[in-house]
């Protein structure tokens, strides 16, 4: 059985001719070393046991002619895909495949991390010394007076020497092998293929972190011939990337990683997680907010607690079995600026979890207000925290704008901490998000141990929504 697809449907359902070619471009070095990976997968009868991880590239339709597992990785990433895959299922064969912008440029961190760690995962790097799939752009490989898109001129050394990621490799402790090889002769071609089958039967037996960079060809970026182009590798690339063995380490097996259990029990035991049931309250989707799917976004300084709120937000919705999910943002501007959280509400399932324009916005200080407010859609709501702003004129008329003092409600408390909870008060007076006793069931679970906090809490919560309703009573008179 071959490795490959009987027919390749990337276009025209993959009638005719077109349905026995790929994407790569005549003389292209891929199209050799995906005949020699899928020879070494079928040799050595791993077929139905191997997951291909191909991110951004020339590789990027590598799943149109693979009869394997496929992964597409974000570009970059395809080292930590491959560990995760190999992680979650320790008998399967891992192979990361991937050019020299996307392994040695974007993801330089994780092919560095992922190779010290040493698990036995198999990569495949294609060393053309350009960014082929994107546009011919300066790749990290890219040869000293080499001309590309972003270095018309030649590469020069404010450009950085070429990157000799075997030999990096190689001088980590974590690799077991690392060869390169080349593709311009036929003597060259057999040890390519020797080297790739070598790598994935290191990982067969479990003894390690495998790595083959292959020197190969660019004839489209390079304006050249096929032939020409064997000639360029061989005459200009090869005095800068000697080919060889780079490290061979004889290891005995070792990875015998337990697969993972993905049992509720194991889970819930594993996060510390409440296998009790939960009171549920509503008596429906919040739909008079939004039929489907309510965005919010909360915003402040850093310890104003819009983190945690959130958090409580999303834990609330999912105790009432909705979808909810949290996604923080800390960035530089926590000290001080505006950090802020995205959570959603969904009646069946959350489809992108960011907030860019919010159904409701909680504020707990003034730049976050100026820089979120205009982004609440038409007919939400806007709460801040008036402690610390003043005269909030909306967007849209439709949008309904709630001042409490967050702040200076917490203080008459004795703990300013707690404005975030009153924060949680105001948001249910104004929008009726969830019943009170929705929010106050998952503050009490948040606070099962610090129980003497929570009729503290209990009290900010009831103080915002006080506020909030005598704040909207004042409006209507």
């Amino acid at each position: 059985m071959s490795v490959f697809y009987q027919k390749f449907e990337r276009h025209s359902h993959g009638e005719g001719l077109k349905g026995q070619s790929t994407h790569y471009c005549a003389g292209c070095g891929h199209g050799l070393a995906h005949k020699y990976l899928a020879d070494a997968i079928e040799e050595l009868g791993v077929q139905d046991n191997t997951v291909l991880v191909s991110p951004v590239g020339c590789s990027v339709f590598a799943y149109y002619y693979f009869d394997t597992g496929n992964t597409q990785a974000a570009h970059g990433r395809a080292a930590a895909v491959a560990l995760g895959h190999k992680m979650a299922n320790p008998e399967a064969i891992v192979i990361s495949y991937q050019g020299d912008g996307d392994l040695a440029s974007i993801g330089l961190a994780e092919t560095v991390a992922a190779a010290q760690l040493g698990a036995p995962i198999t990569v495949i790097f294609i060393n053309n010394a350009i960014y082929g799939m994107t546009g011919g752009q300066m790749a990290p490989t890219s040869l000293m007076g080499q001309s590309t898109a972003t270095s018309p001129s030649g590469r020069n050394r404010f450009n950085g020497e070429p990157m000799k990621m075997a030999e990096l490799i190689a001088s980590l402790d974590g690799p077991v092998y690392v060869e390169r090889v080349a593709l311009f002769t036929p003597a060259g071609r057999k040890k390519a293929a020797r080297a790739i089958k070598k790598a994935v039967r290191i990982q067969k037996e479990g003894r390690g972190y495998a790595f083959v960079e292959v020197l190969a060809e660019c004839p489209t970026h390079l304006k050249m011939t096929p032939d020409k182009a064997e000639e360029w590798v061989k005459e200009h690339m090869l005095p800068i990337f000697p080919l060889g063995v780079k490290k061979d380490v004889e290891v005995e097996p070792w990875f015998k990683l337990p697969a993972p259990s993905f049992e509720a029990e194991t889970f819930t035991r594993t996060v510390e997680a409440s296998t009790q049931a939960q009171a549920r309250f509503c008596k429906g989707f919040p739909a008079h907010l939004n039929p489907h799917d309510i965005s919010m976004k909360l915003a402040g300084a850093g310890g104003d607690g819009a983190q945690t709120a959130a958090m409580l937000v999303a834990v609330a919705a999912i105790n009432e079995g909705f979808d909810g999910t949290h996604i923080p943002s800390y960035g530089p501007e926590s000290r001080g600026g505006t950090s802020y959280a995205d959570v959603h509400v969904a009646r069946d399932e959350v489809l992108n979890p960011a907030s860019p324009t919010p159904d409701i916005l909680i504020a707990f200080n003034a730049p976050s207000l100026a820089k979120f407010g205009l982004t609440v859609k038409k007919g939400g709501f806007i709460i801040y925290d008036s402690s610390v702003a003043r005269d909030v004129k909306p967007g849209d008329p439709s949008i309904t704008v709630v001042g409490v003092p967050f702040t200076e409600i917490a203080a008459g408390l004795g703990k300013l901490v707690v404005k975030n909870i009153v924060a949680l008060g105001a948001l249910q007076a104004a929008t009726n998000l969830f019943p009170t006793e929705t929010f106050i069931a998952a503050i009490r679970e948040a606070l099962k141990e610090k129980a003497k906090l929570i009729p503290l809490n209990e009290q900010a919560f009831q103080a915002g929504m006080d506020a909030a309703k005598e704040f909207l009573a004042a409006k209507q008179k």
